[in-house]
């Protein structure tokens, strides 16, 4: 009965030892943040359908938190765009810049929209860039409308 016990207790010693915990992972303090940040590319229209539109741009990376948010407030007149879109991102601590892409869904269509962008760290703190006021039009129904997207320069030697 002893050699038992002992025995499960050996097992459960070790079952623990070598079980991973969350309590020992090591969490990274967040990136520097970037001294001015700004919108290199866009904010353009990825693709737009009458169920599903997307739009897009581009950033010095950001820094701070590792999840940032990219934001997009619009409306069908631009002086009130007071509905929101927002979509979470990780940041690559290793690149220079951040693509932010957010969904806007179930707009109308044949409908012009007005929108601009922004972004956020995860505990709501602005990066502090915003674009002007842009628009797009919304296809009708069951048609789509796909940017095209640049492809990769090879690197010459």
């Amino acid at each position: 009965m002893n050699k038992l016990l002992w025995t499960l207790a050996v097992a459960a010693t070790l079952c623990g030892l070598l079980t991973p915990h969350a309590d020992g992972a090591q969490l990274l303090p967040p990136a520097k943040k970037a001294a001015r940040i700004k919108i290199i590319k866009g904010p353009e229209l990825e693709s737009a359908s009458d169920y599903l539109t997307i739009i897009r741009w581009t950033t010095n990376n950001p820094g701070g938190s590792d999840v940032h948010y990219g934001i997009v407030q619009y409306g069908t007149d631009p002086n009130d765009l007071s509905q929101t879109a927002k979509n979470p991102i990780r940041l690559n601590r290793s690149h220079s810049e951040t693509v932010f892409r957010v969904r806007l869904q179930d707009l109308k269509p044949r409908a012009t929209y007005y929108y601009t962008v922004t972004s956020e760290e995860s505990n709501g703190k602005n990066d502090g860039v915003k674009s002007t006021v842009n628009k797009f039009s919304v296809p009708g129904s069951g048609q789509r409308i796909v940017a095209e997207l640049p492809l990769p320069v090879p690197k010459t030697k």
